[in-house]
């Protein structure tokens, strides 16, 4: 990891003592989150790291930040609460839309047609946060026709998505969102895939059944045994370093049938080894060669 933060870099939060959160522990916890899930954690973020894991502090009746950092090095459970914690889930339906214009036009049908001919498809949202890049990617697929995507959606067809934040994850699989937070989406995909419900905006069963939501550490061990057709994994390597950046762009490639395809977020690249395996096809999209 990059050397520590000096003094003067180190902003705490205002009003809090040195004996509840120093400097040493932002920088315990800073070591600790690149270790378990890549997350580079700048001096800027001491303010962050407090407002997020002071409510886990006072939880766990620890007191200090000290206490709550030999918890979680003990409890793996706490450990990934506190990691959890410490993630961003900013997102939003239909984000970066060119990727879904792609996927409609150039992807989608070849995957009809693999499904109709009675192939597997497989799709993975890496990194799905609150669930919206995932039924935005549901909802594209299927299409506008909901008697085809009906049909589409009784073959052999199903969509992983995976966070390693539990909360994230909770919300993501409830599938309902504020009333006009599905404006974003075409809304053809809106008449035919969402419906109002309490004041809030659903996807219908017909989509939901076809995801399953598992909890993942994109730099652990990955349980898939199968390959997949399209990989969305966006803005989350914004927070690793490159070398955690080509490492995973790397095994996502290897996650790809041939000719499958990438999408990456708009800040996003592929280097390293995986650059002589996944070649550009638009921007920020990647196929993998054959």
């Amino acid at each position: 990891m990059s050397a520590t933060a000096s003094p003067a870099d180190f902003v705490p939060f205002p009003g809090v003592s040195a004996g509840v959160y120093a400097r040493e522990d932002f920088e315990a916890v800073r070591d600790l989150i690149y270790q378990e899930a890549g997350i580079v954690l700048p001096p800027r973020k001491a303010t962050l790291v407090y407002s997020r894991l002071a409510p886990l502090v006072r939880a766990t009746g620890s007191a200090t930040f000290a206490n709550y950092i030999q918890r979680i090095r003990a409890d793996d459970q706490e450990r990934r609460r506190a990691v959890s914690a410490l993630t961003t889930n900013h997102t939003f339906f239909y984000r970066e839309p060119h990727h879904f214009e792609h996927f409609i036009e150039t992807v989608r049908p070849e995957l009809v047609h693999a499904a109709e001919t009675g192939k597997p498809v497989r799709l993975w949202s890496a990194g799905c946060s609150t669930g919206e890049e995932t039924w935005s990617l549901v909802l594209s697929l299927l299409g506008p026709d909901r008697t085809e995507g009906r049909r589409l959606a009784q073959r052999d067809v199903a969509v992983l998505a995976t966070d390693i934040a539990d909360h994230a994850l909770s919300a993501a699989r409830e599938a309902s969102y504020a009333a006009d937070a599905l404006k974003p989406v075409p809304e053809p995909l809106r008449r035919a895939w969402s419906e109002s419900r309490d004041g809030r905006a659903a996807i219908v069963p017909d989509a939901t059944a076809l995801v399953r939501f598992r909890w993942l550490n994109l730099l652990g061990e990955w349980p898939m045994k199968k390959k997949f057709d399209v990989i969305f994994c966006r803005n989350v390597m914004i927070y690793f370093d490159q070398p955690t950046k080509e490492r995973l762009v790397e095994r996502l490639g290897q996650m790809l049938v041939p000719n499958g395809h990438l999408y990456i977020g708009h800040s996003e690249r592929v280097t390293g080894a995986a650059a002589r395996f996944l070649s550009p096809v638009g921007s920020t999209i990647y196929r993998r060669t054959a």
